[in-house]
């Protein structure tokens, strides 16, 4: 595929960036794009009874790894902790070297308003990298300078807050892909505070309708991002 290009997921936690773009992820994936999904924290807090925190980060992490299989991606997982995110120059400097050794060419990401103080950070994180990454000046690894695209924002229950959104994708033919990808995870299919299989379910269902399609999932362009400068309407050239 001459056109071939590399799709990254960011989320904050294993599991939020499979359930906010994962049946887009796998429509790319199975076009031939190479698709991974990068989690800066395990989720690891939210423990069940009868597991430690690093037990339960070491089964996110296999959760995650085989959420990834059935879409046709990767998954890679970061060691920081969760709720304790930050977006400082180490962490910054961290995913900028991922964009240098990886080269994504687009990154969808949480939204940047949160109940979820690792949600919020998330896209400031990855904003920040796609500067350090794209910046001959900074020296990371000795790795030549490499800069995204594209980055989008994509749907997540609690990052709600002036999340309108700007794209609409049909994923028709992935939500049963996607659905399966979903129930690898043990929270998604045993939370008790929140049903979260059954909201994306729901919500798929919901964007769907409103795409005049069976299932959809969304994305957001950065705030001003969606501007479009030319000698035309987008769309409608002369």
């Amino acid at each position: 595929m001459s056109n071939k290009f590399h799709l990254m997921v960011v989320g904050a936690h294993c599991g939020d960036a499979e359930i906010q773009a994962g049946a887009i992820a796998h429509k790319y994936a199975k076009a031939g794009h190479e698709v991974t999904f990068l989690h800066l924290t395990a989720g690891e807090k939210g423990t069940p009874a009868g597991l430690t925190v690093e037990k339960y980060r070491e089964q996110k992490i296999r959760e995650a790894e085989k959420a990834a299989a059935v879409l046709g991606a990767r998954s890679i997982t970061l060691d920081y902790k969760d709720a304790e995110l930050s977006d400082n120059d180490a962490t910054i400097s961290h995913v900028a070297t991922i964009f240098r050794k990886l080269k994504p060419n687009v990154v969808i990401t949480h939204w940047e308003n949160s109940m979820h103080p690792d949600h919020a950070l998330c896209p400031k994180i990855v904003q920040a990298a796609w500067l350090k990454a794209a910046l001959p000046g900074f020296d990371l690894e000795g790795l030549p300078p490499h800069s995204l695209t594209r980055m989008f924002h994509s749907e997540n229950w609690e990052d709600m807050e002036g999340y309108l959104p700007d794209i609409f994708v049909d994923v028709t033919d992935e939500f049963d892909t996607y659905l399966e990808a979903l129930s690898q995870y043990w929270f998604i299919m045993n939370s008790s505070s929140f049903r979260y299989y059954d909201y994306y379910k729901a919500l798929g269902t919901m964007r769907g309708c409103l795409n005049r399609t069976t299932y959809a999932q969304t994305l957001k362009f950065p705030t001003g991002a969606n501007v479009r400068k030319g000698s035309s309407i987008p769309g409608f050239e002369l």
